[in-house]
Protein backbone atom coordinates (compact mmCIF):
# COMPACT_ATOMS: atom_id res chain seq x y z
CA UNK A 1 0.00 0.00 0.00
CA UNK A 2 1.33 3.62 -0.59
CA UNK A 3 1.30 5.95 2.08
CA UNK A 4 -0.79 9.40 1.53
CA UNK A 5 -1.22 12.14 3.84
CA UNK A 6 -3.44 12.03 6.46
CA UNK A 7 -5.27 15.04 5.68
CA UNK A 8 -3.04 18.53 6.11
CA UNK A 9 -3.17 19.99 9.51
CA UNK A 10 -1.96 16.66 11.06
CA UNK A 11 1.47 16.87 8.90
CA UNK A 12 1.14 12.85 9.40
CA UNK A 13 0.97 10.42 6.42
CA UNK A 14 -1.40 7.08 6.25
CA UNK A 15 -2.27 4.00 4.27
CA UNK A 16 -5.56 3.37 2.82
CA UNK A 17 -6.16 0.69 5.34
CA UNK A 18 -6.02 0.97 8.92
CA UNK A 19 -6.50 -1.27 11.89
CA UNK A 20 -10.04 -0.55 13.46
CA UNK A 21 -9.94 -2.25 16.98
CA UNK A 22 -13.59 -2.79 18.57
CA UNK A 23 -13.40 -6.89 17.36
CA UNK A 24 -10.30 -8.17 18.05
CA UNK A 25 -10.41 -11.89 19.17
CA UNK A 26 -11.74 -13.28 22.31
CA UNK A 27 -8.03 -14.47 23.57
CA UNK A 28 -4.94 -12.20 24.10
CA UNK A 29 -2.75 -14.36 22.34
CA UNK A 30 -4.46 -13.98 19.04
CA UNK A 31 -5.30 -10.39 19.22
CA UNK A 32 -1.60 -9.72 19.49
CA UNK A 33 -0.53 -12.21 16.77
CA UNK A 34 -3.08 -10.20 14.12
CA UNK A 35 -2.77 -6.77 15.40
CA UNK A 36 0.81 -7.37 14.51
CA UNK A 37 0.22 -9.12 11.27
CA UNK A 38 -2.19 -6.02 10.30
CA UNK A 39 0.84 -3.62 11.15
CA UNK A 40 3.38 -5.82 9.26
CA UNK A 41 0.82 -5.24 6.22
CA UNK A 42 1.28 -1.95 6.23
CA UNK A 43 -1.96 -0.50 8.57
CA UNK A 44 -0.44 2.60 10.36
CA UNK A 45 -3.49 4.30 12.22
CA UNK A 46 -5.19 2.54 14.93
CA UNK A 47 -8.62 3.21 16.36
CA UNK A 48 -9.63 1.98 19.38
CA UNK A 49 -11.82 3.41 22.36
CA UNK A 50 -11.94 3.38 26.24
CA UNK A 51 -15.26 2.01 25.56
CA UNK A 52 -13.64 -1.40 23.70
CA UNK A 53 -13.72 -3.72 26.05
CA UNK A 54 -10.48 -5.42 26.40
CA UNK A 55 -9.32 -3.91 23.35
CA UNK A 56 -6.77 -0.92 24.99
CA UNK A 57 -5.25 -3.30 27.45
CA UNK A 58 -4.14 -5.78 23.98
CA UNK A 59 -3.13 -2.93 22.29
CA UNK A 60 -0.90 -2.65 24.99
CA UNK A 61 0.56 -5.86 24.90
CA UNK A 62 0.87 -5.63 20.50
CA UNK A 63 2.41 -2.69 20.92
CA UNK A 64 5.61 -3.42 22.50
CA UNK A 65 8.75 -4.59 20.66
CA UNK A 66 9.21 -1.85 18.30
CA UNK A 67 5.95 -2.10 16.74
CA UNK A 68 4.15 1.49 18.81
CA UNK A 69 6.84 3.59 16.85
CA UNK A 70 5.21 1.86 13.57
CA UNK A 71 1.99 3.32 14.03
CA UNK A 72 -0.48 6.43 14.55
CA UNK A 73 -2.30 5.07 17.93
CA UNK A 74 -5.83 6.96 18.51
CA UNK A 75 -8.25 6.23 21.67
CA UNK A 76 -11.65 8.19 22.27
CA UNK A 77 -14.16 8.59 24.63
CA UNK A 78 -17.60 10.67 25.93
CA UNK A 79 -19.63 10.59 28.57
CA UNK A 80 -22.58 10.38 27.12
CA UNK A 81 -21.07 7.27 25.52
CA UNK A 82 -18.94 5.44 28.42
CA UNK A 83 -19.77 7.16 31.91
CA UNK A 84 -16.31 5.29 33.56
CA UNK A 85 -16.92 7.03 36.73
CA UNK A 86 -20.17 8.48 38.10
CA UNK A 87 -18.95 12.10 38.06
CA UNK A 88 -17.75 11.53 34.49
CA UNK A 89 -18.61 15.05 32.49
CA UNK A 90 -18.08 16.78 29.58
CA UNK A 91 -15.26 18.90 31.47
CA UNK A 92 -11.72 19.25 30.97
CA UNK A 93 -10.74 17.71 34.10
CA UNK A 94 -12.69 14.69 33.47
CA UNK A 95 -11.18 14.16 29.75
CA UNK A 96 -7.87 14.57 31.55
CA UNK A 97 -8.72 11.69 33.57
CA UNK A 98 -10.06 9.89 30.86
CA UNK A 99 -6.30 10.72 28.91
CA UNK A 100 -4.58 9.25 31.57
CA UNK A 101 -6.12 6.33 32.40
CA UNK A 102 -5.99 4.89 28.87
CA UNK A 103 -2.53 5.69 28.89
CA UNK A 104 -2.12 3.35 31.89
CA UNK A 105 -4.07 0.65 29.75
CA UNK A 106 -2.19 0.85 26.33
CA UNK A 107 1.14 1.18 28.57
CA UNK A 108 2.46 4.37 26.63
CA UNK A 109 3.41 7.67 27.38
CA UNK A 110 2.05 9.16 24.73
CA UNK A 111 -1.48 9.15 22.32
CA UNK A 112 -1.08 10.23 18.56
CA UNK A 113 -4.70 11.13 18.83
CA UNK A 114 -7.17 11.08 21.43
CA UNK A 115 -11.09 12.29 19.60
CA UNK A 116 -14.19 13.16 21.22
CA UNK A 117 -16.15 9.87 20.71
CA UNK A 118 -19.97 9.94 18.71
CA UNK A 119 -20.79 13.97 18.61
CA UNK A 120 -23.74 12.57 17.69
CA UNK A 121 -26.10 16.08 18.21
CA UNK A 122 -26.05 19.83 18.36
CA UNK A 123 -26.02 19.08 22.46
CA UNK A 124 -23.00 17.17 22.12
CA UNK A 125 -20.58 19.66 19.55
CA UNK A 126 -21.67 22.21 21.87
CA UNK A 127 -21.34 20.91 25.26
CA UNK A 128 -17.39 19.22 24.14
CA UNK A 129 -16.19 22.74 22.78
CA UNK A 130 -17.55 25.25 25.36
CA UNK A 131 -14.76 26.66 26.94
CA UNK A 132 -13.35 24.54 29.46
CA UNK A 133 -14.99 21.71 28.06
CA UNK A 134 -13.28 18.19 26.11
CA UNK A 135 -12.25 19.90 23.53
CA UNK A 136 -9.91 22.54 26.20
CA UNK A 137 -8.82 19.74 28.27
CA UNK A 138 -7.50 17.98 24.90
CA UNK A 139 -5.40 20.29 24.04
CA UNK A 140 -3.99 21.28 27.47
CA UNK A 141 -2.86 17.73 27.41
CA UNK A 142 -1.53 18.94 23.60
CA UNK A 143 0.38 21.48 25.38
CA UNK A 144 1.65 19.12 27.98
CA UNK A 145 2.76 16.65 25.48
CA UNK A 146 0.37 13.87 26.46
CA UNK A 147 -1.49 13.93 23.47
CA UNK A 148 -0.47 14.98 19.59
CA UNK A 149 -3.73 15.57 17.82
CA UNK A 150 -7.12 15.80 17.95
CA UNK A 151 -10.18 15.04 16.36
CA UNK A 152 -13.97 13.57 16.93
CA UNK A 153 -16.21 10.85 15.54
CA UNK A 154 -19.55 11.31 14.43
CA UNK A 155 -22.87 10.17 13.37
CA UNK A 156 -24.55 13.80 13.57
CA UNK A 157 -26.42 15.03 10.51
CA UNK A 158 -24.48 15.80 7.30
CA UNK A 159 -25.80 19.48 7.79
CA UNK A 160 -24.96 20.05 11.34
CA UNK A 161 -21.39 18.60 10.30
CA UNK A 162 -21.11 20.96 7.23
CA UNK A 163 -21.72 23.85 9.57
CA UNK A 164 -19.38 22.61 12.57
CA UNK A 165 -16.43 22.10 10.22
CA UNK A 166 -15.58 25.72 9.29
CA UNK A 167 -15.69 26.40 13.22
CA UNK A 168 -13.35 23.25 14.50
CA UNK A 169 -10.02 25.08 13.79
CA UNK A 170 -8.25 22.50 16.68
CA UNK A 171 -10.01 19.60 14.68
CA UNK A 172 -7.04 17.10 12.36
CA UNK A 173 -9.42 14.51 11.22
CA UNK A 174 -13.25 13.10 11.37
CA UNK A 175 -14.20 9.50 11.72
CA UNK A 176 -17.94 8.68 9.93
CA UNK A 177 -19.14 6.33 8.14
CA UNK A 178 -19.82 5.63 4.36
CA UNK A 179 -20.25 2.93 2.35
CA UNK A 180 -22.06 2.17 -0.73
CA UNK A 181 -25.77 1.91 0.73
CA UNK A 182 -25.40 5.00 3.02
CA UNK A 183 -23.50 8.37 1.27
CA UNK A 184 -24.82 10.86 3.37
CA UNK A 185 -21.81 11.93 4.43
CA UNK A 186 -19.93 12.74 0.85
CA UNK A 187 -20.67 16.39 1.21
CA UNK A 188 -18.84 16.03 4.90
CA UNK A 189 -15.65 14.42 3.45
CA UNK A 190 -15.58 16.92 0.70
CA UNK A 191 -15.64 20.02 3.13
CA UNK A 192 -13.49 18.27 5.62
CA UNK A 193 -10.54 17.62 2.48
CA UNK A 194 -11.23 21.36 1.60
CA UNK A 195 -10.31 22.43 4.99
CA UNK A 196 -7.04 20.05 5.47
CA UNK A 197 -8.81 18.04 8.11
CA UNK A 198 -7.75 13.62 7.38
CA UNK A 199 -11.22 12.03 6.69
CA UNK A 200 -11.29 8.41 8.54
CA UNK A 201 -14.20 6.02 7.49
CA UNK A 202 -15.87 3.37 9.55
CA UNK A 203 -17.51 0.83 8.56
CA UNK A 204 -16.95 0.73 4.79
CA UNK A 205 -18.40 -2.88 4.12
CA UNK A 206 -21.53 -1.67 5.58
CA UNK A 207 -20.51 -3.14 9.43
CA UNK A 208 -19.94 -7.01 7.65
CA UNK A 209 -22.84 -6.39 5.24
CA UNK A 210 -21.13 -6.77 2.34
CA UNK A 211 -18.87 -9.26 3.15
CA UNK A 212 -22.04 -11.33 2.98
CA UNK A 213 -22.66 -13.44 -0.60
CA UNK A 214 -25.04 -12.21 -2.53
CA UNK A 215 -25.77 -13.12 -6.24
CA UNK A 216 -28.03 -9.75 -6.84
CA UNK A 217 -24.07 -7.89 -5.79
CA UNK A 218 -22.28 -10.44 -6.62
CA UNK A 219 -22.73 -9.83 -10.55
CA UNK A 220 -22.71 -6.15 -9.84
CA UNK A 221 -18.74 -7.00 -8.63
CA UNK A 222 -18.30 -9.06 -11.82
CA UNK A 223 -19.55 -6.29 -13.89
CA UNK A 224 -17.44 -3.68 -12.91
CA UNK A 225 -14.02 -6.42 -11.82
CA UNK A 226 -14.29 -6.89 -8.30
CA UNK A 227 -13.28 -10.31 -7.00
CA UNK A 228 -16.02 -10.20 -4.45
CA UNK A 229 -18.74 -8.03 -2.66
CA UNK A 230 -16.79 -7.32 0.15
CA UNK A 231 -13.61 -6.23 -2.63
CA UNK A 232 -16.74 -4.00 -4.33
CA UNK A 233 -17.56 -2.15 -0.94
CA UNK A 234 -13.93 -1.39 0.43
CA UNK A 235 -12.76 -0.24 -3.14
CA UNK A 236 -16.13 1.92 -4.29
CA UNK A 237 -15.16 3.62 -0.74
CA UNK A 238 -11.27 3.84 -1.53
CA UNK A 239 -12.12 5.38 -4.89
CA UNK A 240 -13.38 8.42 -3.27
CA UNK A 241 -10.36 10.60 -3.28
CA UNK A 242 -12.05 12.70 -0.51
CA UNK A 243 -11.12 9.49 1.76
CA UNK A 244 -7.86 9.36 3.28
CA UNK A 245 -8.24 5.67 5.06
CA UNK A 246 -10.81 3.02 6.11
CA UNK A 247 -11.00 1.45 8.99
CA UNK A 248 -10.76 -2.35 8.88
CA UNK A 249 -12.60 -4.06 11.76
CA UNK A 250 -10.28 -6.98 12.12
CA UNK A 251 -10.90 -10.17 13.62
CA UNK A 252 -8.99 -12.79 11.57
CA UNK A 253 -6.07 -12.58 9.29
CA UNK A 254 -8.88 -12.90 5.93
CA UNK A 255 -9.79 -9.57 7.41
CA UNK A 256 -6.13 -8.07 7.27
CA UNK A 257 -4.83 -10.03 4.02
CA UNK A 258 -8.41 -9.05 1.89
CA UNK A 259 -9.08 -5.34 2.60
CA UNK A 260 -5.20 -4.88 1.84
CA UNK A 261 -5.50 -7.17 -1.31
CA UNK A 262 -8.67 -4.16 -2.43
CA UNK A 263 -6.51 -1.79 -1.17
CA UNK A 264 -3.42 -2.62 -3.48
CA UNK A 265 -5.88 -3.14 -6.66
CA UNK A 266 -6.70 -0.11 -9.25
CA UNK A 267 -9.24 2.48 -7.77
CA UNK A 268 -12.45 1.68 -10.01
CA UNK A 269 -12.94 4.12 -12.88
CA UNK A 270 -15.21 6.81 -13.69
CA UNK A 271 -17.59 4.72 -15.86
CA UNK A 272 -17.19 1.70 -12.75
CA UNK A 273 -17.99 4.20 -10.34
CA UNK A 274 -21.11 5.57 -12.47
CA UNK A 275 -22.10 1.91 -13.19
CA UNK A 276 -22.14 1.06 -9.62
CA UNK A 277 -24.26 4.11 -8.72
CA UNK A 278 -27.05 3.53 -11.50
CA UNK A 279 -27.22 0.26 -9.68
CA UNK A 280 -28.46 1.39 -6.58
CA UNK A 281 -29.71 5.17 -7.24
CA UNK A 282 -31.97 3.47 -10.36
CA UNK A 283 -32.35 -0.28 -10.78
CA UNK A 284 -32.19 -1.11 -7.29
CA UNK A 285 -33.50 1.89 -5.73
CA UNK A 286 -36.35 1.72 -3.20
CA UNK A 287 -38.48 3.54 -5.53
CA UNK A 288 -38.54 1.92 -8.61
CA UNK A 289 -38.50 -1.26 -6.76
CA UNK A 290 -41.93 0.11 -5.33
CA UNK A 291 -40.32 -0.62 -1.75
CA UNK A 292 -40.30 1.59 1.16
CA UNK A 293 -38.40 4.29 1.13
CA UNK A 294 -38.44 5.27 4.69
CA UNK A 295 -40.88 8.92 4.17
CA UNK A 296 -41.81 7.59 7.78
CA UNK A 297 -45.83 8.55 6.97
CA UNK A 298 -45.99 5.21 8.79
CA UNK A 299 -44.68 6.48 11.93
CA UNK A 300 -45.58 6.57 14.83
CA UNK A 301 -46.55 2.52 15.77
CA UNK A 302 -49.15 2.56 18.42
CA UNK A 303 -47.30 -0.51 19.85
CA UNK A 304 -43.86 1.63 18.99
CA UNK A 305 -42.14 -0.29 16.09
CA UNK A 306 -40.07 1.27 14.06
CA UNK A 307 -41.86 0.40 11.11
CA UNK A 308 -39.00 2.08 8.72
CA UNK A 309 -35.93 0.24 10.05
CA UNK A 310 -37.48 -2.96 9.64
CA UNK A 311 -38.78 -2.39 6.08
CA UNK A 312 -35.09 -1.45 5.33
CA UNK A 313 -33.61 -4.53 6.57
CA UNK A 314 -36.86 -6.23 4.18
CA UNK A 315 -35.51 -4.48 1.44
CA UNK A 316 -31.87 -5.52 1.55
CA UNK A 317 -32.86 -9.33 2.05
CA UNK A 318 -35.15 -9.49 -0.54
CA UNK A 319 -33.70 -6.94 -3.17
CA UNK A 320 -30.01 -7.20 -2.70
CA UNK A 321 -29.76 -10.67 -1.22
CA UNK A 322 -28.43 -9.99 2.07
CA UNK A 323 -30.29 -11.93 4.47
CA UNK A 324 -28.32 -13.26 7.11
CA UNK A 325 -27.02 -9.56 7.54
CA UNK A 326 -30.62 -8.61 7.73
CA UNK A 327 -30.99 -10.93 10.37
CA UNK A 328 -28.32 -9.97 12.27
CA UNK A 329 -29.46 -5.99 12.51
CA UNK A 330 -33.07 -6.74 13.18
CA UNK A 331 -31.83 -7.06 16.82
CA UNK A 332 -30.89 -3.69 16.93
CA UNK A 333 -34.08 -2.19 16.02
CA UNK A 334 -34.57 -1.40 19.55
CA UNK A 335 -36.81 -3.48 22.12
CA UNK A 336 -39.92 -3.57 20.27
CA UNK A 337 -39.58 -5.94 17.13
CA UNK A 338 -41.81 -6.61 14.39
CA UNK A 339 -43.79 -9.44 16.62
CA UNK A 340 -45.54 -6.65 18.38
CA UNK A 341 -47.52 -5.58 15.40
CA UNK A 342 -51.34 -5.80 16.48
CA UNK A 343 -52.09 -5.64 12.76
CA UNK A 344 -54.23 -1.89 13.81
CA UNK A 345 -53.93 -1.15 10.33
CA UNK A 346 -52.99 2.31 11.12
CA UNK A 347 -49.63 1.97 9.31
CA UNK A 348 -51.14 0.79 5.72
CA UNK A 349 -54.02 3.71 6.10
CA UNK A 350 -50.57 6.31 6.02
CA UNK A 351 -48.49 4.77 3.51
CA UNK A 352 -48.27 6.81 0.63
CA UNK A 353 -47.04 3.56 -1.48
CA UNK A 354 -49.99 1.51 -0.70
CA UNK A 355 -47.61 -1.46 0.77
CA UNK A 356 -48.50 -4.74 2.96
CA UNK A 357 -46.64 -3.62 5.99
CA UNK A 358 -48.50 -5.69 8.25
CA UNK A 359 -47.37 -8.30 6.04
CA UNK A 360 -43.87 -7.27 6.11
CA UNK A 361 -43.66 -7.09 9.69
CA UNK A 362 -45.53 -10.94 9.62
CA UNK A 363 -42.08 -12.00 7.48
CA UNK A 364 -39.81 -10.21 9.67
CA UNK A 365 -40.99 -12.06 12.76
CA UNK A 366 -40.60 -14.80 10.95
CA UNK A 367 -37.54 -14.75 9.38
CA UNK A 368 -35.31 -12.98 11.11
CA UNK A 369 -37.26 -13.21 14.76
CA UNK A 370 -35.06 -16.23 15.75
Amino acid sequence: MRLRNFGQRSGLQVNPVSIGAMRLPEDCVDSVALIRHAIDSGMVYIDTSRGYGESEFKLGRALKDGYREKVILSSKCSPWIKNVRGDDDTSADSVRRRIEETMTRLDVDCLDFYQVWNVNSREHWEEATVKGGMVDGIRKAMDEGLVRHTGFTTHDSAENLLEYLPQADWCEAILVGYNMLHLSYGPVLEKARELGIATIVMNPIGGGKFAEQSEVLGRLAAEVGAVSVADLAARYVLSNPNVDTILCGINKPSDVDDTVASAERPAFTGDQMRRIRAFFDEEMSRENVSFCTACKYCMPCPTGINIPGIMGLVYEDRFLGLKESAKGSYRWQGKVKADACIQCGECEDKCTQNLPIIKEMEYAASEYGG
